[in-house]
């Protein structure tokens, strides 16, 4: 035994090769060694930049601000400047911001008694006793007083203890802020690849104080400016304004950066995408005030609008030993293990 594994021991073993003079065999095998080779080179190396050092965790500083000015009409000829602290919530805002485009007003709204709305269904009655003391009507505006009283010539409802008259439920035709299509919305962003200490922002670097006030977004003709009319990212996100601006909706504004940083850094320029992600959003808010009497008031609005959702990704790749030894590795012993098996099956 002993003397079997020291002759094993000192055996040498070397490979046999049979060479084989066939040109289809051979083409064959020339074809597939090109077609590893360009997957390497093409692929790993080109498309994927397998040589590269990444970072896919850019810090990033997003700041919006809108711009626009409208007027709306109500129903008594009175009317309302809107600027963009009326409209836009923040008026500075960053990630998230809120453009108003429709509303519905309940001016001079005071706390007493009142008829629920018809269109609660829990405020519906016929008599008294529908309408138990105490209980809070369900999706309603108020507390039941324990009286049916008449709303209008066809309606009863329980009268409530609440804000008196209750809210508006009327919904305008067509948008009042419809010129809020022409609107523009400037998106400052500004990424930093720490791994590489390289930042860079979406803004052109210019000495011209006017270019900003001017300027639009244009992804051939434009492509530099960060100022974008509101209507045009909503028809990118596959809407039309007046439809998205009757009852809301929200869009998602994704920025991306993709930075090849071995090449000059003005070829890193940031990617816009507009997505729509709801069509419908609204939300209440009021603003209160006393009379000469202290006596408590408030005016109710229902706003309707688009909520833009900005968010921002990013990598970057610059030139790295480490990542280039691995891929040039990799590839050259799955070059050689590709033709030594062909060679074995042949």
């Amino acid at each position: 035994m002993a003397a079997a594994l020291c002759c094993g021991l000192l055996d040498y073993k070397t490979e046999k090769f049979a060479l084989t003079r066939n040109r289809r065999v051979g083409l064959l095998h020339r074809l597939l060694q090109l077609a590893v080779l360009g997957y390497l080179l093409g692929w790993v190396l080109v498309v994927r930049r397998g040589y590269q050092d990444t970072d896919a965790a850019p810090h990033v500083s997003v700041i919006t601000k809108m711009k626009g000015v409208s007027v709306t009409w109500s129903k008594d000829a009175s009317s309302r400047l809107w600027d963009a602290v009326d409209y836009a919530s923040p008026p500075q805002g960053e990630n998230v911001l809120f453009l108003v485009t429709n509303f519905i007003a309940t001016a001079k709204q005071a706390q007493g008694t009142c008829p629920e709305s018809p269109s609660v269904l829990d405020g519906m009655c016929t008599e008294d006793v529908d309408c138990p003391v105490g209980n809070p009507v369900v999706h309603g505006n108020g507390i039941k007083t324990g009286k049916c009283v008449m709303f209008n010539a066809t309606h009863s409802t329980c009268e409530i203890y609440g804000w008196c008259p209750v809210e508006n439920n009327t919904l305008p035709r067509k948008p009042l802020l419809a010129e809020a299509e022409n609107f523009t919305l400037f998106i400052k962003n500004t990424v930093n690849f720490t791994k590489f200490n390289f930042s860079k922002g979406n803004a052109l670097q210019t000495n011209d104080s006017t270019y900003f006030k001017s300027c639009t977004y244009d992804p051939f003709f434009n492509p530099s400016c960060p100022v974008f009319r509101i209507g045009d990212m909503v028809e990118a996100a596959g809407e039309t304004f007046q439809d998205l601006a009757l009852l809301g909706g929200s869009i998602s504004i994704r920025i991306e950066w993709n930075c090849d940083l071995d090449q000059p850094t003005a070829w890193c320029q940031p990617q816009y995408s507009f997505i729509l992600v709801d069509r419908r959003y609204n939300f209440r808010t009021a603003s209160y005030y006393w009379d000469s009497q202290r006596r408590p008031y408030r005016s109710l609005m229902k706003l309707y609008g688009i909520r833009f959702d900005i968010s921002v990704h990013g990598q970057a790749g610059k030139f790295g030993i480490i990542p280039a030894a691995v891929s040039f590795g990799t590839g050259i012993a799955f070059f050689g293990a590709v033709s030594a098996k062909y060679a074995l099956f042949l």
